[in-house]
């Protein structure tokens, strides 16, 4: 009788990296019937907790030291690396396990951000994930990321409008967001009622809006990210930033409109199996974009064309 698998995957962070490698796990306890360990950071342990696929959950405020001594007693068959940073190399070589990492392909970034040079695989970067357990016989099983509630994150919409959109007006970079002023045009030309969402930090960006808009409610930084979650899962369409909750939207298989400002779906992090009606709503043709891999506090050539050039139009078709 085969001995049963036990298998480390690791991913510190952040929001989107860690929900885009949720088919790796889902795939290895599926497929192989694995016994599946997750190592990541404290603050995002919330993401993973409720996942049926996931055996035990290891986290660090840190430093790996916390839990080095843990992981060397589990004595796992592989570790499975879909972070690939000093970190996880030290961390590799202190456990000294069979491992695969994932190629992050920073030169390729770093080329087609310095000089435009396209050199990104034409695959998504869940597929790439996916080469580091192809040598354990695990495939693709097409059916997209997963992102599980419990009971308690669940929010009642009863309070809502029916049939609300969510906005999605955050982003780790002020490069990845549109500009308020847009937002609210945006807004008044869908003539929906529409659910904010966003973490503390967008708050009174919210307020603005809702105070130029009509049925606009203002949720940011009211709940967690799984109760924010519950909102998407049950909105009827999504307009979202290059963020993490982009990524949550399509594990719920969601109508996503995602904007894209200094970044490109060219790096392989869109919507993964977005659904027909999805769109990526970008500017195209400007010489300076991609210009950043992650984002800027603000737009290196002083334009940001690209999202004050976004056509507003591309809201409204359904």
């Amino acid at each position: 009788m085969q001995e049963t698998l036990k298998i480390l995957v690791v991913r510190f962070s952040s929001i989107g990296d860690i929900v885009l490698t949720t088919p790796v796990v889902r795939m290895l306890k599926k497929q192989l019937n694995a016994q599946v360990h997750y190592l990541t950071k404290s603050s995002y342990v919330s993401l993973l907790k409720n996942n049926p696929y996931i055996d035990s959950l290891y986290q660090i405020e840190n430093s790996i030291s916390e839990v080095i001594a843990d992981l060397k007693k589990e004595k796992y068959d592989y570790v499975i690396d879909l972070h690939s940073n000093l970190r996880t190399q030290i961390l590799k070589f202190r456990l000294g396990m069979p491992a695969k990492s994932f190629n992050k392909l920073n030169m390729e970034k770093f080329m087609l951000t310095k000089f435009k040079i396209d050199n990104m695989p034409k695959i998504h970067i869940v597929d790439r994930y996916l080469e580091t357990v192809k040598h354990l016989g695990v495939k693709n099983d097409n059916q997209g990321l997963d992102f599980f509630l419990s009971a308690n994150d669940k929010i009642d919409i009863s309070i809502f409008s029916k049939n609300y959109i969510i906005f999605i007006i955050g982003g780790q970079h002020a490069t990845k967001i549109l500009p308020n002023e847009k937002i609210i045009s945006i807004i008044k030309k869908l003539n929906r009622p529409v659910l904010l969402v966003g973490g503390l930090e967008d708050f009174e960006r919210g307020e603005q809006i809702i105070a130029n808009t009509n049925n606009t409610i203002n949720t940011c930084g009211k709940y967690s990210i799984l109760q924010s979650a519950s909102l998407v899962q049950q909105a009827t369409m999504v307009i979202t930033h290059d963020t993490g909750m982009m990524h949550i939207a399509a594990a719920f298989n969601k109508k996503i409109y995602s904007v894209w400002g200094n970044t490109v779906p060219e790096f392989g992090m869109y919507p993964y199996l977005e659904s027909e009606q999805s769109k990526r709503i970008e500017v195209n043709g400007l010489n300076c974009r991609p210009c950043s891999k992650i984002g800027y506090d603000k737009c290196p050539k002083g334009h940001f064309r690209c999202m004050q050039e976004i056509d507003e139009n591309f809201f409204l078709s359904e």
